[in-house]
């Protein structure tokens, strides 16, 4: 019996000191309630968390701020570590392709910038079964979602049809693009290699595109 009484003396001091650790970390933003005691052999807490009525929660997520306008891009990229490895795409409909594809880049420097084409450069493309169809999701959305992952340094956008521009701005040490180009064909790539960079085509490890995501909605 006075194991098991020792067992739950210990059990009660780990309780105490996680509690405790919580209330110092979110001491500014959260409201603890009174712990209650249950009539048992053990004792059992009970606690709660509310969010303080005075904390303000922030209007804008703090992973925005890895948003990009191509006017600030050349300041922002100054900043980031090399090697820095540079992509683009649509990423209309955000699936498990891209995000693997994305930290597959990331992985091969020490930072990702990607490039997005805007709504009318989507448009341009042509993609979809109807004239217009794409984007699905709007340009704004589309920076967001790739701004929340953490693969993901930097991200901007482009207007153009490609991202030449965005790409000599950045002058990125590696250039990648999925394995649905080939070396030849991505652009930029004799820009990237002329200043000694390197250019990777990376093979798709999960058959995923946005078409087959929208062929599959309609299906159903």
């Amino acid at each position: 019996m006075e194991k098991f009484r020792s067992r739950d003396f210990l059990s009660t001091l780990l309780v105490d000191a996680f509690i405790m650790y919580i209330k110092i970390k979110y001491a500014d933003t959260m409201i603890f309630r009174v712990p209650c005691f249950r009539a048992s052999c053990r004792p059992c807490y009970s606690y709660s968390m509310n969010l303080r009525p005075d904390y303000v929660l922030p209007a804008v997520p703090e992973y925005e701020v890895k948003i990009c306008p191509p006017s600030e891009l050349a300041a922002r990229i100054a900043v980031l570590p090399r090697p820095l490895v540079f992509t683009n795409g649509c990423f209309d409909i955000l699936h498990r392709g891209h995000a693997t594809y994305l930290a597959q880049a990331r992985s091969l420097g020490a930072a990702l910038v990607v490039a997005v084409n805007s709504d009318d450069s989507v448009k341009r493309l042509g993609k979809g079964k109807k004239t217009g169809e794409r984007p699905i999701n709007p340009l704004a959305d589309r920076l967001s979602l790739l701004a929340a992952l953490e693969s993901v340094s930097l991200v901007t956008w482009f207007d153009q049809d490609t991202p030449l521009q965005r790409i000599i701005e950045c002058r990125p040490d590696i250039l990648v693009k999925g394995g649905d180009w080939s070396i030849a064909q991505i652009v930029g790539a004799t820009e990237v290699s002329t200043w000694g960079g390197s250019v990777y085509s990376i093979p798709f490890v999960h058959q995923t595109s946005t078409t087959a995501v929208l062929e599959k909605i309609r299906s159903l």
